[in-house]
Formats: structure tokens, C-alpha cells, sequence
């Protein structure tokens, strides 16, 4: 398919992994329920976190279905509602997080497997043939895009400091994407893998030390660096248009 080089789900929870063309990567960032998931998560987090009123998160009515549904769920929704107002508050956002749509930037092509139903059979189409679907697992993987996703959480300084370091003139990778994380306290880098320093994980590590992040400490006391990145198949929640420092399409989608 033209301009597809990775794949990407509407959500992490269901259905399988899509071609992410320009046009698809467009229409995620641009989404006005992303930009509010996000904007959100980071209000209510820098309420409960500076101790700030909440009221107006609390009365919000997706808020409200939220805790509907969760104190429904028997002894854990009686567990839920002896929680303060912050901390259901906090787990709501979360949610807001894991719901929006994935990018799996290393991969573009996941084995397709048959579609099961509820009552564990195959799912089948109108002619009586499986539904195939792109399942996300590490073993899955079928063919690599030749991208990597690099991580930095908790970053003790302004994101945006982090992204004037790949602007310099000589700096060594292909840029295909940066942003600010979800949190608005990381940043992300998807950037072309340079084959001659080895796999993601080589990469990574160059590229922390190249931004001056290997060692760094974040606000959590933790590497910045996040590791887990070094999994092909690890997906990236997507960004809004804000949020976004630089796109490079000709690197991410071959264009």
C-alpha cells in the first residue's frame, strides 16, 4: 500500500494491527478525541498532583459513566468507591491513556491469524473463509520497518530542550518523528535505525548518549530512558497534533 512503512490499532484493547499511511497518521493526530484524552490526562494530573480543587473533573460526565461502570464490578467497583476523589480520578486517566489509538512504528506486517469468536471458534466471513486479522505479538512479526522508537520519561528538563538537541547540523539520525509524550513530561523519538550500530536496543543507546540522556535521572528517580523500547513490537500511544515538535513524512512513510 502506498506510504505505508508501519502498522497501527484504533485502541490496544481490540482488533488488529492496520496499515499507517500518511493519510491514517494524519487523521489520528488530528482527532479532537485524542487532543482531549490527552489535554485531560495532563489537567487532572497537574490538579491532584499540586493539590488543586477537582470539582470540575469530578462533575465531568464522562467522568461520572466512568465510575458508574467501575463500582458495577462486584467486590472490586466496593474497592473503587472507598477511593478519593484523586485517586479515581487518577485511575480514569489512565484509562483516557490506554484508550487511545497505537502506532507500532518498528514493524509494518504482523502474522494474520483467524479471528476468534466468544465462544472460541474461528470468526468467519460470508463466503465461510476465516476472518484474517494482524495480531500484535513479539513472535508475530513478519517483517520490520527499519524505524525505532526511543523513550525518555520524566525528563528533569523542558521536552522541547531534549528536541533542540536533534536539530543541530551533523546530528547523526534520520528523524522521522518527536513529540511530547502524553504526560507532557517525556519525549518521544521515531527515527531511522543506523544498521551499522547494530539492533533497536544499539541504537537506543547511542542515541541516549548522543542526547546526553544515558544516566540522566528523571523526576521519578528512574532513568529517563526507557528500555522497554528495545521490544520491535511495542506500540506508542498516539500523539495530538500539539503535542507534536517535528514530522519528517519522507522518513516515516518513505514518501
Amino acid at each position: 500500500m502506498a506510504n505505508h512503512r508501519f502498522v497501527f490499532q484504533e485502541n490496544q484493547y481490540t482488533g488488529g494491527c492496520l496499515p499507517c499511511t500518511s493519510t491514517e497518521f494524519d487523521r489520528l493526530v488530528d482527532d479532537p478525541d485524542v487532543a482531549w484524552k490527552i489535554s485531560m490526562r495532563q489537567a487532572v494530573e497537574a490538579a491532584v498532583n499540586g493539590g488543586r480543587p477537582l470539582q470540575q473533573f469530578v462533575l465531568h460526565p464522562r467522568f461520572q459513566d466512568y465510575c458508574k461502570r467501575e463500582e458495577a464490578k462486584g467486590e472490586a467497583g466496593e474497592k473503587f468507591r472507598q477511593l478519593t476523589d484523586g485517586q479515581k480520578l487518577l485511575r480514569w486517566v489512565s484509562c483516557l491513556k490506554s484508550s487511545l489509538p497505537c502506532l507500532v512504528f518498528a514493524v509494518s506486517a504482523f502474522e494474520a491469524v483467524p479471528r476468534l469468536g466468544k465462544d472460541g471458534q474461528p470468526v468467519l466471513d460470508a463466503s465461510g473463509q476465516p476472518v484474517l486479522y494482524q495480531r500484535r505479538t513479539l513472535e508475530g512479526i513478519r517483517q520490520l520497518s527499519g524505524l525505532f522508537m526511543f523513550d525518555a520519561d520524566h525528563l528533569p528538563m523542558d521536552p522541547h530542550e531534549v528536541f533542540l538537541r536533534t536539530q543541530v547540523s551533523g546530528f547523526p539520525w534520520q528523524v522521522g518523528l518527536c513529540h511530547k509524550t502524553s504526560s507532557g513530561h517525556g519525549l518521544r523519538l521515531v527515527c531511522e535505525a543506523r544498521p551499522e550500530l547494530g539492533n533497536i536496543a544499539d541504537n537506543q543507546i547511542e542515541l541516549a548518549r548522543e542526547l546526553q540522556l544515558l544516566g540522566v535521572t528523571g523526576t521519578t528517580g528512574k532513568p529517563v530512558v526507557d528500555d522497554s523500547c528495545i521490544d520491535a513490537s511495542r506500540i506508542s500511544y498516539c500523539p495530538c497534533r500539539k503535542d507534536i515538535f517535528s514530522v519528517n513524512y519522507q522518513v516515516l512513510f518513505n514518501s
